[in-house]
């Protein structure tokens, strides 16, 4: 088992994705143009992704994912944010596949509602994008708004799990 902090670029439907993981966990899934991407400095060695078990398993997800052939995640990923940041990344796991919430919601459920830009600055710094569902979350008013990897691919997720109709009612 490699346990050094380690990287590798994959093809998907979404474009190029840099991967990164320690250990048997996946830390970082990135967008070309990512938002609060870490400097590549910490990133570790580049590898093969062919030849490193996790970033096989990674990219057969993420490749069945996008294909419309699975709905969740068993590839193991590990998040070092602090105490805010985790309690809104383990909210944004708990969103159900093909189901969205906003930004104000998320705020009410950690206690304050007046939350909501925190909750959105916390959503935004999310390290491994699509694993942790950030794309379903939506503005207040069922609007699509920033998505670290681009508004674009944030529709391509949301299309590709068919939400029910972002309306401020469907929004919880």
């Amino acid at each position: 088992m490699n346990t050094a902090r380690r990287h590798t670029q994959i093809a998907t439907a979404l474009g190029e994705l840099t991967l990164v993981a320690e250990g048997e966990d996946l830390t970082g899934l990135y967008f070309p143009e990512h938002w609060h991407r870490p400097d590549a400095a910490v990133f570790g060695e580049p590898v093969d992704a062919d030849a490193d078990e996790v970033f096989v398993r990674a990219k057969a997800e993420l490749d069945a994912f996008l294909a419309g052939e699975r709905r969740e995640f068993d590839v193991a990923t590990r998040t070092r944010g602090d105490e805010f940041c985790e309690r809104v990344w383990a909210l944004l796991r708990d969103i159900p596949y093909g189901e969205t919430t906003s930004y104000g919601a998320l705020a009410e459920r950690l206690g304050d509602r007046r939350l909501a830009r925190r909750v959105g600055q916390a959503v935004g710094r999310n390290p491994v994008s699509i694993l942790i569902p950030c794309h379903r979350v939506l503005g207040a008013d069922g609007s699509l708004t920033g998505y670290a990897g681009g508004l674009e691919r944030k529709q391509f997720l949301l299309d590709l799990e068919e939400p029910v109709a972002a309306t401020p009612a469907a929004l919880s």
